[in-house]
């Protein structure tokens, strides 16, 4: 499937109230300082609404056509194969991104490998059982092929991060004019049946192998029944 679909779904009433939600919510998902390294897989051209790209100066898109906010730092690149130093980003930003990427298993890696321990991952993805995403992309139907392929379930996500030792922190549902946002794994219900889209942020776990050193085996201060007669029997005989 093309990524032209997203920015095609944007244009719609639907899709405008979507891009509205959707930036309130990466603006709160963004949580560490302006200091830090932070990392947008897939441009969307509307990033000042959700980050102040002249005050995070490390906000760094990827894109391979080169989109994206002027004032960030950019790299034209594909997803699966990022140039950039292992575990070197405190955030990574996927906005829309593994839906379209017929790769998404790499890229996926790709994000595990520069992501900091302890940093944050921030997904946005489709409701497969979004009727009005459904209809769009058959009214779209050039931007829409092997559109039915590409839907990433909620707990497809919630499989993948948990194969790659992510903690979920909070998942947003994104209704008609608003969105939920709740802490921990997704609620399953009518919001998240009836959500155009839903977003998820992770923390990235690490497990310290604590080492194994050999023990010494204590001899026993406890004096054997055999050895107190013995000792009794000694003292009779010198009594």
């Amino acid at each position: 499937m093309k990524r032209e679909f997203l920015f095609a779904l944007y244009q719609t009433p639907r899709g405008k109230l979507l891009k509205t939600m959707e930036a309130q919510y990466l603006k709160r998902s963004i949580t560490v300082s302006c200091k830090q390294h932070q990392l947008q897989i897939g441009a969307l051209d509307w990033e000042p609404d959700f980050v102040d790209c002249s005050l995070y100066s490390n906000y760094v898109i990827v894109d391979g056509k080169g989109m994206g906010c002027p004032k960030a730092l950019k790299i034209n690149a594909k997803a699966f194969s990022l140039p950039i130093q292992t575990e070197s980003m405190d955030l990574v930003i996927l906005p829309h991104l593994l839906e379209f990427d017929a790769q998404r298993f790499q890229t996926l890696r790709e994000v595990n490998r520069v992501l900091k321990p302890g940093g944050e991952l921030v997904m946005l993805n489709f409701n497969p059982l979004s009727v009005s995403v459904r209809l769009q992309s058959l009214w779209d139907r050039k931007f829409a092929d092997s559109w039915h392929t590409h839907f990433i379930s909620r707990t497809r996500t919630l499989d993948w991060l948990k194969l790659m030792n992510y903690e979920v922190l909070s998942s947003a549902e994104f209704g008609i004019d608003s969105f939920d946002i709740t802490y921990g794994k997704f609620k399953f219900g009518m919001p998240a049946l009836f959500s155009m889209a839903y977003g998820v942020k992770a923390l990235k776990r690490q497990y310290s192998i604590i080492p194994l050193t050999p023990v010494k085996p204590m001899q026993s201060k406890v004096a054997t029944a055999r050895a107190i007669l013995e000792l009794n029997k000694h003292e009779d005989q010198h009594g």
